[in-house]
């Protein structure tokens, strides 16, 4: 398999960036990218020359600045300061993960060859990316319209010296970075300033991480809650294809067909049930987690139309000789599916918490908080509640941002998508639901353990084994702290 992704004009899925890093591929601008760049940058330059005619953004302000006239000689000078006014990020800095996802996604957009930028400062952009120098970027300061302004700045910076990076575990300066690396600052030309800050890639990098995250986490819930059902001494007709094919949920049908494999050759499914009806957030788990699905589903689909789109402003076509002012920058499509995923994905840590609260509530056979001495020992009580104070927080952070706006430039920018406060919000969302799941599996296997000598299906008895050699069996009371954080890395690290 070669180490490199070609980017080209064919657009790439999620199943491909994932692949790109999970395998840390390097990434290399196909010929026809390379082509579509200079091309457009060869146009957008004769144009210049040829023409006084205002071009916004190019030879005007931006925003309400734009009835003000740039000469020519000023016109680079434009595009840097653009750069540097708009670097007014706030707040933590985000995740490096996200930061990678955003060169990549910038790259991309770039290479479809509409935006005018030279050739030169993307294949910059390319060995930042390859040599995972990565900007320092803040988590606020974006409105998802006009683009990611602050957060793309911030990108961008290190590419003319200025900013900050981290290469190589440390923390440095662009200007310390361009010596290290023996490099030129790139020198912005007429419009690149505005390609690289008009666009999605803060936005869209939270869109690709929530929705592979989100897979993953389903898959996870699939798996922990079959552990449960089994822990709980649950009734599997719940999970009959018959029931859902005639509900005709895709999602739903799924999952259950899910549920069904996982728990295939389970000595305690098996046993006969004193019970005739388990709580909902067993006998439901195909209907609440099959809608995750649907929604992940939904989903995938706008986030890899977003990838193959071009999101700056205005976009040239050289082809048809034309120059033109748009609002591609926009984040609703982005905007209102990150509030949406962050709904669905807190509904899979809402129903997981409901769960750890039956397996400690001492019925159906199981001791109170799942250890064998009760009284002396507290057990599982209190990681019930971290999961219940999660569940809360989630309920907080899934008010929809795509619900408000805040004018803005003396109003030219008079509508905003709220998308880049969506998605630091859904990926706090994330976190939680992880660390809610973790809660789970600790107490659905050390659940499962009061079943013995029956034993739950041959794939659950092999996941339950490879966890407890990182997470033992609770028999006296310990920190449950760390056991906590173990089982977030162990499902971090594992595939369900």
């Amino acid at each position: 398999m070669s180490n490199f992704y070609s980017i080209s004009h064919n657009a790439p899925t999620l199943s491909d960036i994932r692949r790109i890093i999970d395998n840390k591929l390097k990434i290399e601008l196909s010929e026809e990218a390379r082509q579509a760049i200079t091309t457009c940058r060869t146009f957008l330059d004769q144009h210049i020359q040829s023409s006084e005619a205002p071009v916004y953004g190019i030879n005007t302000g931006f925003g309400s600045l734009y009835s003000k006239n740039i000469s020519k000689d000023d016109l680079e000078k434009l595009q840097s300061n653009l750069v540097m006014s708009h670097a007014c990020g706030t707040g933590p800095e985000i995740s490096q993960s996200i930061v990678k996802l955003m060169l990549l996604l910038k790259i991309q957009s770039l290479a479809y060859g509409y935006s005018g930028i030279h050739l030169n400062t993307v294949e910059r952009m390319v060995s930042f990316y390859n040599e995972d120098i990565l900007p320092v970027i803040y988590e606020s300061g974006s409105l998802g319209a006009s683009g990611d302004l602050a957060p793309l700045a911030h990108l961008s910076l290190p590419l003319l010296g200025k900013g900050e990076v981290y290469f190589k575990g440390e923390k440095i300066s662009g200007e310390t970075l361009l010596a290290k690396m023996q490099w030129e600052p790139i020198h912005l030309k007429a419009k690149e300033g505005l390609a690289l800050l008009n666009g999605t890639q803060f936005m869209g990098a939270f869109a690709v991480h929530a929705v592979c995250k989100g897979q993953d986490l389903l898959k996870w819930a699939n798996t922990i809650s079959a552990i449960s059902l089994d822990a709980f001494d649950g009734r599997i007709e719940p999970f009959d294809h018959k029931i859902h094919q005639i509900r005709n949920q895709q999602g739903q049908m799924t999952v259950a067909a899910d549920i069904r494999h996982l728990l295939n050759g389970s000595e305690i499914i098996k046993q006969e049930k004193k019970h005739v009806q388990d709580p909902y957030s067993f006998r439901c788990i195909p209907q609440v987690h099959g809608a995750t699905l649907d929604t992940l589903t939904f989903a995938q689909n706008i986030v890899e139309r977003e990838l193959a789109g071009v999101t700056d402003n205005p976009n040239i076509f050289p082809e048809e000789g034309e120059i033109i002012s748009g609002g591609n920058f926009h984040g609703q499509p982005l905007a209102l599916i990150l509030d949406y995923l962050a709904i669905a994905l807190s509904e899979l840590g809402n129903i997981s918490e409901r769960r750890t609260y039956q397996l400690v509530s001492g019925s159906r056979g199981l001791p109170d908080f799942l250890v064998i001495n009760p009284g002396l020992n507290s057990g599982l009580m209190i990681p019930q509640y971290s999961a219940a104070s999660l569940v809360s927080q989630n309920k907080q952070l899934c008010t929809p941002a795509s619900v408000d706006s805040i004018v803005s430039s003396n109003g030219q920018e008079d509508h905003v998508s709220m998308g880049a406060n969506a998605g630091t919000k859904l990926f706090k969302v994330l976190e939680n639901v992880t660390q809610i799941l973790a809660i789970e599996m600790i107490n659905a296997s050390q659940a499962i353990d009061f079943r013995k000598p029956l034993k739950t299906s041959p794939v659950l008895e092999e996941l339950i084994r490879n966890f407890r050699q990182e997470i033992p069996l609770i028999v006296d009371d310990r920190i449950l702290h760390n056991d906590i954080v173990n089982a977030v890395k162990f499902i971090k690290r594992h595939t369900a």
